[in-house]
């Protein structure tokens, strides 16, 4: 979508404003097929000529010049799309992404298959069991790989413990429950985490819509991490 939109849902300027970090909000080119801004992930977005790896890189290089930001701290984070891309950069870009949090996205074929990454690296997923648009089971037909392909990929690159520890949160009165995966004892003390809400579709959650804080979970979660793992 537009960077605008993202920075009204998401909320995280309030949480910057407060935690001391910088939030970006980069757009897209449009891709042809669609007239709407995309990054450049592979799956339904083949055909793209944009080297949106190499645009976000350039913005880091940007970023560091005009405020002197931590380069040990770069994270990426984004809903849908976004979340694509955040894999995308984890495998791509590497020695730059000190972790990433993708909500209701997941890896493509492309992105999956041709993963490079330098670095055992931190993954948050925010996901609901009812999004069509990005299945939780995964889309062949677009290249979109299923949620836990892509969050066993991470756990096994990461030597995690093969297994989760898994804790629910039931809603009773709303209807509908909250599972919190970790995946743990990983390299550098990192970590692999899913937040799988029953009933949420293709949203950004918020606590007044769906018990979760998107913005405050994956701030918590990112924060804790700079390019060598665990903050001591």
């Amino acid at each position: 979508s537009r960077a605008i939109w993202n920075l009204g849902y998401t909320g995280f300027q309030s949480i910057a404003e407060s935690e001391k970090f910088i939030v970006i909000y980069p757009q897209g080119t449009l891709l042809p097929s669609t007239g709407e801004p995309h990054w450049n992930v592979g799956g339904w977005t083949v055909g793209s000529t944009t080297d949106d790896v190499d645009y976000l890189s350039s913005l880091i290089d940007w970023a560091y010049s005009e405020y002197e930001i931590d380069r040990n701290r770069v994270y990426s984070t984004g809903m849908s799309n976004g979340g694509f891309m955040s894999y995308h950069l984890a495998c791509n870009l590497s020695s730059r992404i000190a972790a990433i949090a993708s909500v209701t996205g997941s890896m493509t074929k492309q992105t999956f298959e041709d993963c490079d990454p330098t670095h055992p690296t931190p993954i948050l997923q925010i996901h609901g069991a009812a999004d069509t648009t990005v299945p939780y089971r995964g889309n062949s037909a677009l290249g979109m790989e299923s949620i836990p392909v892509s969050l066993n990929y991470w756990a096994t690159f990461n030597a995690c413990n093969p297994e989760p520890i898994v804790a629910v949160a039931d809603f009773f009165e709303e209807s509908y429950s909250i599972e919190y995966w970790s995946y743990e004892n990983c390299l550098n003390n990192t970590q692999v985490d899913l937040i799988l809400h029953s009933t949420m579709g293709h949203f950004w959650p918020s606590m007044d819509s769906h018990s979760i804080s998107a913005s405050a979970d994956i701030w918590s979660f990112l924060s804790k991490y700079n390019i060598y793992g665990l903050i001591e």
